[in-house]
């Protein structure tokens, strides 16, 4: 995929070579990060996050951004405020993707295969984490106030970005929002507060950003910026709600809470990114719990009300991972969704994606202003954790399953998830 081509050249024209040790210290120092960051674990699942433990001290983390007037989020950021009509730089797609987490990105070999996929399967868009759960931006930038925050993880995003446009590939990347262990430390002002004001932990040990703070706004514009400068064809937010365990009625907001919903404060953060988006060509898609969809007391929790986000972004990614629905073990009955008791959610794939989109037509049924199209992400891993009788192997069969199930509840999308970014092939058809 990267041919000599898109290799640096020096002034003479002929392209040059590492030397061989310098060659093997870089390999040492990108496989010793490597395996760093694969321990920490990946993505919004809590059965792949290991427990981190105190975070490092600052005197070793990078300096994030500073927010500054040229990216500001409005005083009074209501939804209804913010009108437009976007002109987006690519054509829409029907999205039939995966998630490539940003090592294997940064693997040529990898990413090549991925490539492949897309040219020989019906697979048209890869999602590429720009700013990942432990708070790192993926690639190196020279961006004034983003460069400090960013890793060698992925070397060439914009060749990579390059290759996939050339082959019809729909490029998504993916901005973890307020779960950011890095510029919450560096700047405790921007963090989630406890009753004590010191910045607030969850149950892992990790900080995060305030929502409620327009810095905390002006910095995720800024890298959703970036991402649309490298070439990415749409942003996609994670984490894009409030913290869901650990300690949370040690959490203090200050006056912020007590003037807006926490659902308030999300939607509108969404619709201010989409705005920011908008001026660059950009889509932006936002994602959510599968739960939210029928269940309100966990919508207002995080945050994430289905009614007002189908306003806010151009598409709307519940996560319905069947593993993650409540089974008879963890409460003593199991998950009744759409008025159907799941005893062993992973257990029966298409018939928890099915029900829990039929929660989510029913939103959209009865809101005409929505503009969000649905677009699911669908479990491919295999959730042991949950135990014997709770869990089985999830393979091209369960995937399938759940794949008809988005299409028979009358929706066209799909994203596939597993936090190591190896898939069930068998499942993916011909173009």
């Amino acid at each position: 995929m990267f041919s000599d081509k898109a290799r640096p050249k020096g002034r003479d024209g002929k392209k040059r070579k590492l030397k061989p040790a310098l060659s093997v210290l870089l390999i040492l120092c990108y496989l010793a990060v490597f395996i760093w960051y694969f321990v920490r674990g990946f993505g919004d699942e809590p059965d792949i996050d290991a427990a981190s433990g105190e975070i490092a001290s600052t005197a070793t983390l990078p300096s994030p951004y500073v927010p500054t007037a040229v990216v500001s989020a409005p005083e009074s950021a209501d939804v209804e405020d913010i009108t437009l009509t976007p002109v987006y730089s690519s054509p829409p797609v029907k999205v039939k993707g995966l998630y490539v987490a940003a090592w294997y990105a940064g693997i040529d070999s990898r990413m090549e295969h991925y490539i492949e996929l897309c040219d020989t399967t019906d697979i048209n868009a890869l999602v590429i984490d720009v700013k990942d759960d432990q708070g790192n931006i993926t690639f190196i930038t020279g961006t004034e106030g983003l460069s400090g925050a960013s890793m060698y993880i992925i070397p060439d995003i914009e060749t990579i970005l390059w290759t996939m446009r050339d082959r019809g590939i729909y490029s998504i990347a993916r901005i973890v929002c307020f779960l950011d262990p890095v510029c919450s430390v560096l700047h405790p002002e921007l963090a989630i507060h406890n009753a004590w004001g010191e910045p607030w932990q969850d149950g892992r040990g990790y900080t995060w950003l305030d929502p409620y703070k327009t810095g905390v706004w002006d910095y995720i514009a800024a890298v959703a910026r970036e991402a649309a400068r490298v070439g990415f064809d749409e942003v996609q937010l994670d984490y894009v709600r409030f913290p869901s365990d650990g300690n949370l009625s040690n959490i203090d907001y200050g006056p912020a809470g007590a003037e807006k919903t926490k659902t308030e404060i999300i939607s509108e953060f969404v619709a201010y990114i989409r705005s920011v988006l908008a001026e660059e060509g950009v889509r932006l898609s936002a994602d959510v719990f599968g739960i939210i969809a029928i269940s309100s007391v966990d919508a207002e929790s995080i945050g994430q009300d289905p009614a007002l986000l189908l306003g806010s972004a151009d598409y709307l990614c519940p996560m319905i991972y069947p593993s993650h629905f409540a089974n008879r073990r963890q409460n003593g009955t199991g998950q009744i969704i759409n008025d159907v008791l799941f005893e062993a959610p992973d257990l029966e794939p298409y018939e928890v994606v099915y029900n829990i989109l039929l929660g989510v037509r029913a939103h959209l049924d009865a809101d005409d202003d929505s503009q969000a199209i649905i677009r699911p992400y669908l479990q491919d891993f295999t959730a042991e954790y949950l135990g014997e009788d709770y869990y089985q192997d999830y393979t091209a069969q369960q995937v399938l399953e759940q794949i008809r199930a988005v299409y028979d509840a009358g929706f066209d999308e799909w994203i596939l998830w597993n936090h190591i970014s190896v898939y069930s092939e068998d499942a993916f058809d011909a173009p």
